[in-house]
């Protein structure tokens, strides 16, 4: 028995220098950031100048589709207001018309929302690779090992980079 308490003794040994020298050697302090990506969206200049040059493109069409609402009503309202005294086919004829610019208005702000999704799409793209590319320059410069996106639940000011990403895109306005 003694003999298989001594090598029960040796395995446990054994193990624990096993153990010890496999322990993760401490490693050097961290340098750790973090950014509020949703803010960064909202706040870059780029993002600002984005919406503003995709308003400015679609102002026109916007014109148009508020302009052909009103011919609309305008129609509607003549149908109500002389449709007494019109004839039968008069009043089959201007109801046609009205069905037919309702269609058309319909079809038209479903292509408008599809080109103003696609186009505000296609601005974000653009503007969250160039956040990303700041969040790595930054990295980089600062010699961070770290950067946390979203999902995280609190950041102290300490680690919160936000600001810095937001003054760099301001530069590169």
């Amino acid at each position: 028995m003694s003999k298989s308490k001594s090598i029960i003794s040796i395995i446990s040994l054994c193990a624990g220098l096993f153990a010890l020298s496999s322990a993760p050697i401490q490693a050097a302090e961290l340098k750790v950031g973090f950014v509020n990506v949703s803010k960064v969206l909202d706040q870059a200049p780029q993002a600002q100048s984005a919406s503003r040059r995709i308003e400015k493109e679609f102002a026109p069409r916007d014109r148009d589709l508020v302009a052909q609402q009103k011919e609309m009503r305008a129609m509607e309202d003549r149908l109500v207001k002389n449709g007494a005294v019109m004839s039968a086919t008069e009043r089959e004829r201007q109801s046609a018309e009205i069905r037919k610019l309702r269609r058309e208005i319909r079809t038209s702000q479903g292509e408008f929302r599809e080109d103003l999704n696609l186009a505000r799409s296609r601005e974000m793209t653009k503007l969250q690779r160039r956040v990303v590319e700041v969040i790595k320059d930054l990295a980089k410069a600062e010699k961070y090992d770290l950067i946390i996106g979203e999902g995280v639940i609190y950041a102290g000011d300490q680690v919160n980079i936000t600001n810095k990403i937001l003054a760099k895109l301001k530069a590169d306005k």
